[in-house]
Parts: C-alpha cells; sequence; structure tokens
C-alpha cells in the first residue's frame, strides 16, 4: 500500500511539472511611462522609465523627469511658473496581492531646476521616499499609483514669505509599458 501511494504521488508530481507553463514575470525588462504628479502644491507632469530588473527579479532603477508647475503671486496676479526635476531611484518589489497587483518602494535622489521668477537658486539636490502599487490589465502593461515624501527644504525666496516649493508630501499616477514581451 505504501509503494502504490509513493508511486501515486510521484506520478503526480512529475506529471504536474511536465504540464506547468513557465509564467511570464510582469514588467520584468526595460519599461517606459507617463504619469501626474502633486509635489507638495505643484502640479507635474513627466516621463519615467524602469530599468530591467536586478537582484533575482527583486529591485531595478528608475529614472523620472517631470515638468512642475509652482502656483505664487507675481506682480498682483497668480501665475503658475514652470521648472522641472529629475529623479533616479531604486526600486524594491515587496510582493504581489493575488495575480494582478505588485506592491513596491522607491527611494533616490532628485535633482530640482527651479524658475528664476521664484527662486535665486539655480539647482537643489534632494532625496526622496514613496510606496506604490501596480495594477496589471496584462503583462506588458501597468497602471500605478504612489505616495511619499520629498525632502528639499525648497524655498520660493523671491516671494513675499518664502513659501516651500517641491517639499513635503508626494502623489503619482501613471502607466508603464514594458518594451519585452
Amino acid at each position: 500500500m505504501k509503494t502504490t501511494l509513493l508511486s501515486l504521488m510521484i506520478l503526480l508530481f512529475f506529471s504536474s511539472l511536465v504540464f506547468a507553463q513557465k509564467q511570464k514575470k510582469p514588467n520584468s525588462g526595460l519599461g517606459v511611462g507617463f504619469q501626474l504628479s502633486q509635489f507638495q502644491d505643484d502640479f507635474a507632469f513627466g516621463l519615467n522609465m524602469t530599468s530591467p530588473e536586478v537582484l533575482n527579479g527583486n529591485a531595478a532603477f528608475r529614472l523620472k523627469a517631470n515638468q512642475v508647475y509652482f502656483e505664487h503671486l507675481l506682480d498682483g496676479e497668480y501665475v503658475w511658473s514652470g521648472y522641472q526635476n529629475v529623479s533616479l531611484g531604486f526600486v524594491g518589489y515587496g510582493g504581489k496581492v493575488g495575480q494582478d497587483i505588485r506592491l513596491y518602494g522607491e527611494g533616490g535622489l532628485v535633482g530640482i531646476f527651479p524658475s528664476d521668477r521664484f527662486s535665486s537658486e539655480s539647482f537643489r539636490m534632494s532625496t526622496y521616499g514613496t510606496f506604490g502599487f501596480e495594477f496589471f490589465p496584462t503583462p506588458r502593461f501597468n497602471y500605478f499609483l504612489e505616495l511619499g515624501v520629498m525632502t528639499s527644504r525648497a524655498r520660493a525666496d523671491k516671494i513675499a514669505g518664502s513659501p516651500f516649493y517641491s517639499n513635503g508630501f508626494v502623489a503619482s499616477v501613471g502607466f508603464r509599458i514594458n518594451l519585452k514581451d
């Protein structure tokens, strides 16, 4: 009886290996995307690029570039002054919820290029950290939502009261397309 049971278990094990299909990992190759973001009160839109996965599929590097708009008073009128930021971060994947949602954390450096309309600085280096959720309707495409913080402590020193810009709470939504099948 033991031999028959053991033989049946071995047969089931090997037959499951024969018929098992290799699962494709979502977004494991080079990816590009678009995001809408808010850095404190500043609206932004931009592009992102994610490296192929490293560390056995548990991490990647991400480059983002954004056009950002800071709303402020200029000559008694509210205006949006444009400026840019570029970030390079390390992404660590933290697991999946079901088969179509992946969790991750991201942190890195950001370079801010403020407008001379509101700041006397021409460049400011900062750090950021976010956590995010990727939603995969297909293995090559995902929507994402990120929440986190930026620690720039940048001030618009050419404006009365020197308000902060590009500092504090960060929120982003967007999509990414994987260029690898």
